[in-house]
């Protein structure tokens, strides 16, 4: 059976545009909710890239489906103002679980991308 993909702007995004990640702790900034329900071949597939605008390099963890350390957690140090940082790479989410972020600086990481809604 083939899959269909539909690209989408992540559910943080206003108007597509990047999501300043302003929490520096547990539970992080709001990045992106899956789509519901558990219907097998259905998911998001989630690509994330951050942009660093501080002056030094900013350690970013991106929450997964979850708080849990290491199980839930992708944790990253992003260079200062050397383009985007790709961070997420497809990876996939349903059941309404919620992608999250907190960087050790508040207000200087983005994070821009986009989700597959892949539907069989």
């Amino acid at each position: 059976m083939a899959q269909t993909f539909t690209k989408k702007a992540l559910t943080g995004a206003l108007n597509g545009l990047p999501v300043k990640v302003a929490a520096t702790t547990t539970p992080g900034t709001t990045i992106h909710t899956a789509k519901a329900g558990t219907v097998a071949d259905t998911f998001d597939e989630v690509w994330l890239w951050a942009y660093n605008g501080h002056s030094a390099a900013v350690v970013l963890t991106i929450e997964f489906g979850g708080a849990a350390v290491p199980d839930q957690n992708i944790v990253v140090s992003v260079p200062f103002k050397s383009g985007l940082l790709l961070v997420v790479p497809g990876l996939i989410l349903q059941n309404s679980l919620v992608v999250k972020a907190f960087a050790a600086t508040a207000n200087v990481i983005t994070l821009s991308g986009f989700v597959n809604d892949v539907a069989p």
